[in-house]
């Protein structure tokens, strides 16, 4: 559907699968008084990168559970396995995520050591990511620049549905090519926007208190340029969009009926079992091979996070709905298992 200006307009909001993010994103805009001060709280808010490219793993995230403000940021390289790894966090509403976010919205996170920063220009024609955070006991120092072009990104996979249990969703991916660098220790990384990909991950959904879902992303680019594809399981109402969707060349189709086997949320839960991907529409058959994982827990007095992100490789087929194919073969991804208390 078109895109509106706005998520929320003289306090409706719109559902559907959108062309392009609304400049400006806050479902709370939907209620007034104490109402809206509620659905503020509730509304879980998250911008976060995946980086593509073929001599590593790596992620990051700046989030705001609104009880709770946190980032983590990982890189693994793929020769020697070695995990370089951190993570903050703060008092809820520390993390910067402004509503409107592409027309030159600054994203940050910031304490002593541990810096995560975006800095968003549509117009511009590119989007910069920079990090600088210092060693630990356990990890070399990192740092690094991405710039990310804009006019050479995918179609954008946008979408606002409503959930089960008085909850809703909005999300906004897409990939970018990257150009930059990624520093850890002595060791530089260096990224060509036409070789590498960064995917944009982004969420501002009032999810239920339980609230559980898996997840995964990949892009490359192909002959015929770059593909890829977001999807997830999750609760979910009949009839709503999914945010689960193929990228093609020329556009961002949505899918449905996401199946993971076995799913990483079964118990007991094994993170280095192969894990088979497929749709109700015969579009994904994927697997995806993990080569590790990361662990990230927040334990608090009514509410709790838990989540493992998986990060490996991706084989198999995808298809566009017009019936072109492309097979891929280990190409860099994730799979992620949340089960949370918000």
């Amino acid at each position: 559907m078109t895109t509106p200006p706005r998520l929320v307009e003289s306090g409706s909001r719109h559902h559907g699968w959108f062309d392009a993010r609304p400049s400006d994103v806050n479902p709370a805009d939907e209620f007034s008084g104490l109402r809206r001060r509620w659905h503020d709280f509730r509304t879980k808010e998250w911008v976060g990168f995946t980086l593509v490219h073929p001599e590593l793993y790596g992620a990051m995230i700046i989030q705001d559970a609104k009880y709770l403000s946190s980032s983590e940021f990982y890189v693994r390289d793929r020769a020697s396995g070695r995990l370089t790894e951190f993570a903050a966090t703060a008092r809820g509403g520390f993390a910067q995520l402004p509503r409107i976010l592409l027309e030159g919205g600054h994203c940050e996170f910031v304490k002593p050591g541990y810096a995560v920063r975006y800095d968003f220009d549509d117009a511009g024609g590119s989007h910069r990511v920079r990090f600088e955070l210092a060693a630990t006991a356990s990890s070399e120092a990192v740092s690094g620049e991405l710039l990310l072009d804009v006019r050479q990104a995918s179609p954008a996979l946008s979408m606002s549905a409503r959930m089960p249990r008085r909850s809703t969703l909005y999300t906004h991916k897409r990939i970018f090519p990257a150009s930059g660098h990624v520093t850890v220790g002595s060791r530089t990384y260096g990224f060509h926007a036409a070789e590498h990909l960064v995917i944009i991950d982004e969420h501002r959904s009032q999810l239920a208190y339980r609230t559980e879902w898996t997840w995964g992303t990949f892009a490359v680019r192909l002959p015929d340029g770059v593909v890829g594809a977001n999807f997830a399981t999750r609760p979910q109402l009949p009839d709503e969009f999914e945010e689960s969707g193929v990228w093609t060349p020329e556009a961002a189709e949505p899918l449905h009926g996401i199946r993971f086997t076995p799913d990483p949320g079964d118990r007991p839960a094994d993170l280095q079992a192969p894990v088979t991907v497929v749709d109700a529409d015969g579009r994904l058959d994927l697997v995806f091979t993990p080569d590790g994982h990361k662990a990230v827990r927040h334990q608090l007095v009514v509410a709790a996070i838990r989540y493992a992100q998986m990060y490996g490789s991706y084989s198999g087929t995808i298809r566009a709905r017009d019936g072109r194919e492309w097979a891929i073969e280990g190409v860099p991804g994730v799979l992620e298992r949340m089960d949370a208390r918000m």
